[in-house]
């Protein structure tokens, strides 16, 4: 794949023996935390649990701190999807004051959920083929009423673009019935032919680079799942770091961890072999050459 070619399309001009195989057998870019471009200051903090304590009495120092380490993106959902990314990690919280849903990480999300899949969706209409996998997990906040509300407004937005479980499909098998979302729903009380279950993640919780792949390597080792699932490059960083470096940012500390990590993705394949990956998904995607990166292993030998 050229360099310059735009990556908006990157499925459909897939070599074809790659658009045979299940999704599983893929390497496919995705992006952690896709919401957290649009942290909202106004809301009230959620997440570390040590600054949620602290936030009704400091929320004027807090709530910026929060935002550097919470923002976990740059691009918007759109931006994204031009940048190649085909996986997306969606949590969902709801807020008292309200009765919509928001995205959230540390912060709750200025755009509603609703704003971000009507987004998504308008996109998925111009590159019909284009397929992604949505995942929505760590619930916050949210009544059985809501996840209710929630999966039936997916599923109408989505329609029959939805592709039912629990077969892992092809590229072509989704070109053939018009699927272009797989839609994983992290929650046990919710059960349907549409809502896959969760789609396990590889997170080392760790905020040294060299750890992360240490992690994931280790990972390797004992093997790969057989359906759909993420190795995490992203860096974690908790409260304590959080105060520690109060004049820093997540992007401060990620951007230059990309270089090792990259070296990384550039040494893996996709595949259906024991230390095969899938799907590989990072912060502040779409910035530098992540999603190339992984979408070029499909067209290695060792992917064959």
């Amino acid at each position: 794949m050229a360099e310059t070619e735009s990556l908006a399309d990157w499925m459909s001009n897939l070599n074809e023996k790659f658009t045979k195989i299940p999704l599983s057998q893929l390497a496919i870019p995705g992006s952690h935390n896709a919401m957290a471009y649009s942290l909202d200051m106004d809301s009230s903090v959620l997440e570390p649990k040590k600054l949620k304590a602290l936030d009704k009495m400091f929320s004027t120092f807090l709530r910026p701190i929060v935002k550097k380490w919470g923002t976990a993106q740059e691009k918007n959902i759109s931006e994204q999807l031009d940048a190649g990314m085909r996986y997306f990690d969606l949590r969902v919280a709801g807020k008292p004051e309200s009765s919509d849903l928001f995205f959230y990480h540390g912060l709750y999300t200025t755009m509603t959920v609703k704003e971000g899949m009507t987004e998504l969706e308008t996109w998925l209409r111009q590159h019909t083929k284009e397929v992604v996998i949505l995942s929505f997990s760590h619930f916050k906040e949210m009544s059985d009423d809501q996840h209710t509300e929630l999966t039936s407004y997916l599923k109408e937005l989505f329609k029959t673009k939805l592709c039912p479980k629990p077969q892992v499909p092809s590229l072509k098998d989704c070109w053939e019935s018009g699927y272009q979302f797989i839609l994983s729903y992290d929650n046990r009380n919710v059960d349907d032919p549409v809502l896959w279950p969760r789609i396990e993640y590889w997170w080392a919780d760790n905020s040294d680079p060299k750890e992360v792949i240490s992690y994931l390597n280790n990972k390797k080792q004992i093997g790969r799942p057989e359906g759909l699932f993420v190795a995490g490059l992203n860096l974690t960083f908790d409260g304590n770091d959080m105060l520690l470096y109060l004049t820093k940012s997540l992007k401060e500390k990620t951007m230059p961890a990309y270089l090792l990590l990259l070296d990384w993705v550039k040494e893996q394949h996709p595949g259906s072999d024991k230390e095969s990956i899938n799907i590989i998904a990072g912060d502040f995607v779409g910035v530098n050459s992540f999603a190339q990166d992984i979408i070029q292993l499909n067209n290695a030998d060792s992917g064959s």
